[in-house]
């Protein structure tokens, strides 16, 4: 799950960056292109009203972007690849190519058994039982 947090108009288009983005995590993460993680995998792009965001200058020109996995999900070299992705996204999405300086993105991840699908917190064991059976079901290798 991603959330993006900007001030409002940061963005013209606000779907094509929540697409963006949650392709860019799947992508990294290298999870199989199967529906339970094509469905599961989602941004969502929250407006926050005009003085709402500040650092300590009363700068509010900043980007927030939390991006929570299952634990365990990316190692050292995939947790560099998303903050670099999403950083450069954000700008483009933006227009502002000097929102690279001002973006901060936060890594965080579920504890085990914390993460809740179809109304069942999971464990990873049970995460990669899912998708195995579903992977066999789609009768993919």
């Amino acid at each position: 799950m991603i959330d993006v947090y900007a001030a409002a108009g940061t963005f013209a288009d606000q779907h094509k960056l929540a697409v963006d983005l949650a392709t860019a995590v799947m992508t990294i993460e290298q999870v199989p292109n199967i529906p339970m993680f094509r469905k599961n995998t989602a941004a969502f792009v929250h407006d926050l009203p005009a003085g709402s965001l500040s650092n300590v200058d009363g700068d509010g020109t900043y980007v927030r972007v939390q991006v929570l996995t299952n634990a365990g999900a990316l190692d050292r070299g995939k947790q560099l690849e998303v903050v670099k992705q999403l950083t450069e996204i954000i700008a483009t999405a933006a227009e502002d190519p000097s929102l690279v300086e001002r973006t901060w993105v936060l890594l965080t991840e579920a504890p085990e058994g914390g993460w809740g699908l179809k109304g069942h917190a999971n464990t990873n064991a049970e995460l990669v039982a899912a998708a195995r059976a579903e992977i066999a079901s789609l009768g993919q290798s």
